[in-house]
């Protein structure tokens, strides 16, 4: 289901496709951005414990470390969110348990298909430790998710892709589908807007070509206009 909600696309078209690009900033040159096809081939050679951890980046955007920080009650099944509230990081010689980058706890809405896939790898799974860790370990290592994450890329015959690319894939997904920026700002758990607008402002629409539309359409309207009263005038 949740493969052909991707092909469908939950994100409705590639991003990708039919985007005028600037010249580009360093940072928007070296941002890779999958296919719908790239992350469905990604998501059908996950094992089936590891699903998740690709549909949460894909799906609604978390970091590698706030994927790792997913305990069970994070997920309101009901209300169809998964609220961000923790990410677990790599210190020297532990594993540190604390709140998201530049304190970005956040509600994260969730499409039905992940909802679903969340609800049958609990029933199924199930889940770690007294706190309910989605993931395997108490807590989870990101270092170990990493490396389950290239193995399966390796599977699916792409290279190259990172966790943060998914990542990536959902920002660019929300833009194609008409997100504003303060939308995605919040979705991606940005502290300001101009944080996402310097990495993905590249990706919305050309506002010369908003302009050019949108006076073309009060062109039309008013011809239109002055043709239905030259028809009044004659008749």
């Amino acid at each position: 289901m949740l493969r052909a909600a991707i092909m469908d696309r939950l994100l409705s078209s590639d991003p990708s496709l039919g985007v005028r690009l600037p010249r580009l900033r360093r940072a928007q040159a070296a941002m890779r951005i999958p296919s719908p096809e790239q992350v469905g081939d990604l998501f059908d050679a996950a094992e089936d414990w590891f699903k998740p951890f690709v549909a949460l980046a894909a799906f609604a955007g978390l970091r590698l470390g706030e994927v790792a920080g997913v305990q069970v009650g994070d997920v309101h099944f009901l209300k169809r969110t998964l609220q961000v509230t923790r990410q677990v990081q790599n210190e020297p010689g532990k594993l540190v348990v604390k709140p998201p980058k530049h304190g970005s706890e956040r509600p994260v809405p969730l499409p039905d298909e992940l909802v679903e896939l969340l609800s049958a790898h609990v029933s199924t799974v199930g889940v770690h430790g007294d706190e309910g860790w989605l993931m395997p370990g108490r807590p989870p290592n990101p270092d170990s998710l990493s490396w389950h994450f290239n193995k399966t890329i390796e599977r699916a015959g792409i290279s190259g892709l990172t966790p943060h690319d998914l990542r990536h894939y959902y920002a660019s997904g929300l833009i194609a589908n008409g997100a504003d920026v303060v939308t995605v700002q919040r979705a991606l758990g940005h502290a300001n807007a101009s944080t996402t607008l310097s990495t993905y402002s590249h990706l919305w629409a050309d506002a010369e070509d908003r302009t050019r539309a949108a006076a073309a359409n009060l062109m039309r309207s008013s011809h239109r206009s002055a043709d239905s009263l030259r028809t009044d005038r004659a008749n």
